[in-house]
């Protein structure tokens, strides 16, 4: 798992699993947003299977998916609604960081 702080608030990582969860949970981190479809490549972990161990642990989750058309005006109007909605640090998470980071930086750009 390799880790990047975008600020404060705010970081990203590529793919996570259910067993990196509890290292999340002790960073510190509240709130998580995966921007990763799901079965976009054999033996993905489910966004389900990250939810529900997320939740045992009292972490806020939600499913933001961007696929191949990019990071569409609906991703980022729930990005923004993450962004309102959840305690933060934020991690979010999608192939290699880089949706992740992007789907922010419009949402941010949304909320002004």
């Amino acid at each position: 798992m390799d880790i990047r702080q975008i600020n404060d608030e705010y970081s990203v990582s590529g793919q996570i699993t259910v067993a990196d969860l509890d290292e999340i949970k002790a960073l510190g981190f509240k709130s998580i947003v995966c921007h990763r479809p799901d079965n976009e490549e054999p033996g993905q972990p489910t966004f389900a299977e990250i939810a529900a161990r997320a939740e045992e642990l009292g972490l806020k989750i939600k499913h933001v998916p961007v696929g191949p058309m990019g990071v569409t005006p609906d991703a980022v109007a729930d990005m923004v609604d993450a962004l309102d909605d959840f305690d933060r640090p934020m991690l979010g998470y999608c192939r290699s960081g880089a949706r992740s980071t992007k789907t922010y930086q419009l949402a941010e750009d949304q909320r002004g």
